[in-house]
C-alpha cells in the first residue's frame, strides 16, 4: 500500500493536538529553567503561574472545540460561545487573583502566559519550512 502526500498531511494534522500539548510542557519547563537565571523566586513563580494558566486555558479550549465539533448543531455552537465567555471570565479572575492578591511578578507572569503562543509560533515556522509545496 502506497502512502500519499495527502494521507501524510492528514496524519500530521491529526497528531497536532497531542504534539501541541507535549510541547506546551516542554516550553514551560524551558522557561522555568531560564527564569532560574534571575535568582528570583518571584520571577520563577510568575513564570510557573502564567504557564499553568495558559496551558489550562489551552486544554479547556481544546475540550470545548472537540465537544462542539463532535456535535455540530446550533445548540452546540451556542454552548461553545457560552463556554468562551466563561473561559474569558475565568482567565480574568485568575489574572486578578495572581496579580492583585498573590502579587505574582508581572514580567514572569507575562513570560509564562506566552507558553502557548510560543508553541503555536514554533508550529507555524516548522510547518512553513518543512511542508512540501506542489
Amino acid at each position: 500500500m502506497m502512502t500519499t502526500t495527502k494521507q501524510v498531511e492528514t496524519d500530521r494534522d491529526e497528531q497536532l493536538p497531542r504534539q501541541l500539548a507535549i510541547r506546551n510542557w516542554v516550553i514551560l519547563c524551558a522557561l522555568l529553567i531560564l527564569s532560574l537565571l534571575w535568582h528570583s523566586k518571584a520571577v520563577t513563580l510568575g513564570v510557573l503561574a502564567g504557564g499553568l494558566t495558559a496551558i489550562v486555558g489551552f486544554y479547556w479550549l481544546h475540550h470545548a472545540l472537540v465537544k462542539t465539533l463532535k456535535n455540530p448543531t446550533s445548540f452546540a455552537a451556542r454552548g461553545f460561545k457560552h463556554s468562551y465567555f466563561v473561559r474569558l471570565g475565568a482567565l480574568a479572575a485568575t489574572l486578578v487573583v495572581l496579580i492583585v492578591v498573590l502579587k505574582v511578578n508581572p514580567l514572569g507572569l507575562a513570560v509564562g502566559l506566552s507558553t502557548v503562543i510560543l508553541n503555536i509560533l514554533c508550529v507555524a515556522i516548522e510547518r512553513s519550512m518543512f511542508t512540501r509545496r506542489p
